[in-house]
């Protein structure tokens, strides 16, 4: 597989885990999960990780991996490169595994005192990657490992911390987040 290959797969694959946090974010609002509850004098999530946002986000996954199933044949041929089409399991573990990902990051995140909207490197840009691709891993096992293989997971690694900063930086100068990252 060559380099362009494996970055078309593995954008391709990853778009249903790459958007649902966008899209939480444009949801906006909502009962938190935590309902407020503390742990150890800090709120275990915070305000930002609401039942709405995490059901609109795992929604907006879902309906991105059915979209990309239905335009699979014509991006197989404009592109040269075969494109990984979603089975149901995958559908949903893969946007709801980024947005579980991201609620464990804050939950990492209260326990060690940062703040809502506190960086913690690495985490921040990873946390959803590694929640969502283990979770299609245990549900869809025998597509994950066709389509997600070492070179593929190795683009992932790299790929995403860039598209991270980027989509966020872009939703912070839009006013759509108080931070950049």
């Amino acid at each position: 597989m060559s380099v362009i290959e494996a970055v078309i797969v593995a954008v391709w694959a990853m778009l249903p885990a790459y958007v649902p946090n966008n899209a939480a974010v444009l949801a906006g609002g909502g009962r938190p999960i935590d309902g407020g509850r503390t742990w150890g004098g800090r709120r275990v999530l915070g305000d930002g990780k609401t039942w709405r946002g995490t059901a609109v986000g795992t929604l907006v996954g879902v309906a991105l991996a059915a979209l990309l199933n239905a335009l699979a044949p014509g991006a197989e041929d404009a592109l040269g490169v075969a494109v990984p089409t979603f089975p149901a399991a995958a559908m949903v573990a893969l946007p709801f595994g980024a947005m579980l990902g991201d609620i464990l990051a804050s939950f990492l995140k209260r326990r060690t005192g940062r703040e809502r909207g506190a960086a913690f490197p690495g985490v921040d840009q990873l946390d959803f990657v590694i929640v969502s691709l283990g979770l299609t891993a245990i549900v869809a096992f025998d597509w994950f490992t066709a389509w997600f293989t070492l070179p593929v997971l190795a683009v992932v690694v790299v790929l995403t911390p860039a598209l991270h900063l980027l989509t966020n930086g872009i939703a912070y100068a839009l006013g759509l987040k108080d931070e950049p990252w």
